[in-house]
Formats: structure tokens, C-alpha cells, sequence
């Protein structure tokens, strides 16, 4: 089976690591999935959050676009809800214009942060979504009609439109919208337990061909932890059961290290908790990653899988990403 592979970065934070290292050392990953043959490179924007430290992911789009030669870079994604349109189409406008043809603009209508936060960026109700997404495309495309307001803004620079835009799900309500849209679309398997088969035949089944997607396409996120056996995938992995069950409650500290996540004393409630977690999550040596990356592409009807592998260790994240790329043959084209 042929399939793309993508990065999703959320600049995680581990325990012993500031998150302003944290931030600095996505180059190091951009650089890698560069090298390695990986499709695009994507960050997602979260608030308030000690383990995550993409908060602001327009501005490590053009730091790690800087950085690389080939690979595309965007946002996986925005959440709308937390800006005003005009700043949106601005900010990708400009990051158009400086890396032509190789930014994405993937869109979230969720909050991405706990409450406090979302009240201090004034955040609007998820309910606009649809509102300020169609705002943000005639802004862009000065399609606003005569007497609207905002008809007179001009979003500059000038010369550029936005990059192809993705509709980002995990339930699959935004499905027949990016269809309709004729846009991208991509599904957050590595949090969501819903299936995402439905919501991939209602994208198709709705897709109206565009001129930045001619045909559908749909992205499967998925949480890997690959490594040179499957024991000491097991082991690596501990990091992230700790840490799921910790965002669950609403603890958003740094990232536990698999030492600490063994002296974590887990009640029994938690431990079937993790279990869960770990149904979504692809962990185990290359070979047996890749037959069940392939396993989950088919059956959801994905054209690429986008992975997230929020390890403890730096070198480790790193090289779980580089066996992922030796066991599907990766070719940077």
C-alpha cells in the first residue's frame, strides 16, 4: 500500500525541557521529516497548556519554514473561534507570499485551551465557525458585497491568495463542509475515539472539485510510538499513557518521563482508563507500526496519515519518526 506520511507538532513540553526549548527544537524534527521524505509538516495551536507549547503556530510555520527546502508547512490547525478572520487571512497571506506553494491552512472550530483562556482571547462562540470561515475566504478574495462593512479592507499583501485550507474534525461534523467547500479535510484518530470512516464518505460523498483540490483529500491523524523493538516501544509509550490521563482530568503538565509514568500509582479506574487510551495509539516495533498504519489507512479510506508522536525524550521522538520513515520506504521527491 502506498500512503504519504505527515508530522503533526505540538511543540510538547517533557519534564527537565522549558517550552521555550521545546519550541526552539521543532526545527529539529521539520529538519528531519525534510530530509526523510514526509509530506507536510503541520502545528497545532493550544493555550495555556505546560505540555504543549505551539500557542502561536503562524510563527513557528515561518520559523521551521525557514528552516527546510521541500516539505510543505501549515497548521493542523487554527482554531478560527480564536481570532478574527481578517488577522487569519493576514497572517497566511503574508506566509504565502514568503514560502509560495508550500504552506496549508488547516482550520479547527474548537477552542484549543481551557476556559480561562479561551475568555482571555475573547474567543467566539464555536457556533460563528461557519460565519467567520466564509468572512476570512471573501476578505481574502475581496468577494465581500457592496455595502458590507468590511467591503473597503484590502488584505494585504496583495498578490497572494490563501494556501489550500483543511477542515480539521473529530466527530465528523465538519465533513460535508469541507466537501461542499471543495477543501481538505483531516480527522483527529489520535484523540478521537470515533471512527473515521463515516465522516470521510460524507467528505466525498459532498466533495465539490476547487482549484486548490481538484479531487478529495483526506488525512488520517494518528498517535505512533514506533522504535527499534516493540519492548522498548511499550516502555516509550508510557509517556503518553500518563499524559492522556492527566489532560483528561484537566492537568496539563510537561510530559511525564516513562520512569515517572512507572511510579505513577494508578488506581484501577485509571488503569482501565489508560487501556483505553491506548486503543488509539500505534506503538510497537517499525514492521508491526506500519501494517497497522496501513490496517487504520484502509479502513477509513484515508490518502495520507498525519503522526504524532509526543515522546519524553528528544532523541527518542526523533528516531520514531525516522523508523516510521525507513518502514514505508519514505523518498523526499
Amino acid at each position: 500500500m502506498t500512503i504519504s506520511l505527515s508530522v503533526l507538532d505540538l511543540a510538547p513540553v517533557p519534564t527537565g525541557t522549558t517550552s521555550a526549548e521545546a519550541a526552539r527544537r521543532t526545527v529539529d524534527l521539520a529538519r528531519l521529516a525534510d530530509r526523510l521524505g514526509y509530506a507536510r509538516y503541520w502545528f497545532a495551536e493550544h493555550h495555556s497548556m505546560a505540555s504543549v507549547a505551539s500557542s502561536a503556530p503562524e510563527i513557528l510555520i515561518a520559523y521551521v519554514a525557514a528552516a527546510t527546502q521541500r516539505i510543505r508547512v501549515g497548521s493542523g490547525g487554527i482554531m478560527l473561534p480564536n481570532h478574527a478572520p481578517l488577522r487569519i487571512a493576514e497572517a497566511f497571506h503574508t506566509l504565502e507570499a514568503l514560502y509560495p506553494g508550500r504552506i496549508d491552512l488547516g482550520i479547527g472550530r474548537a477552542p484549543g485551551s481551557e476556559p480561562a483562556a479561551s475568555r482571555a482571547l475573547r474567543a467566539f462562540d464555536g457556533e460563528q465557525f461557519p460565519s467567520q470561515l466564509s468572512e476570512m475566504l471573501a476578505l481574502s478574495r475581496g468577494e465581500l458585497p457592496s455595502g458590507h462593512p468590511f467591503r473597503r479592507v484590502r488584505v494585504m499583501p496583495e498578490g497572494v491568495g490563501l494556501p489550500p485550507i483543511w477542515l480539521l474534525g473529530s466527530s465528523g461534523a465538519s465533513a460535508r463542509m469541507a466537501g461542499s467547500a471543495g477543501m481538505g479535510y483531516s480527522f483527529a484518530s489520535h484523540f478521537s475515539p470515533t471512527p473515521a470512516a463515516p465522516a470521510f464518505a460524507a467528505y466525498r460523498e459532498h466533495f465539490t472539485p476547487s482549484a486548490q483540490f481538484p479531487k478529495p483529500h483526506a488525512i488520517l491523524g494518528v498517535a505512533v510510538v514506533c522504535a527499534e523493538n516493540d519492548q522498548q516501544a511499550q516502555h516509550l509509550a508510557l509517556t503518553m499513557d500518563l499524559a492522556r490521563l492527566r489532560i483528561n482530568r484537566g492537568e496539563f503538565l510537561p510530559l511525564p518521563s516513562p520512569e515517572e509514568a512507572l511510579a505513577y500509582p494508578y488506581t484501577e479506574a485509571e488503569r482501565e482508563a489508560v487501556r483505553h487510551y491506548r486503543d488509539m495509539t500505534i506503538v510497537g516495533a517499525p514492521d508491526q507500526v506500519r501494517a497497522l498504519i496501513e490496517e487504520k489507512a484502509q479502513e477509513s479510506g484515508a490518502d495520507e496519515v498525519m503522526v504524532v508522536s509526543n515522546l519524553h525524550g528528544h532523541a527518542e521522538r526523533l528516531r520514531s519518526y525516522e523508523l516510521l520513515a525507513e518502514a514505508f520506504a519514505l523518498r523526499a521527491g
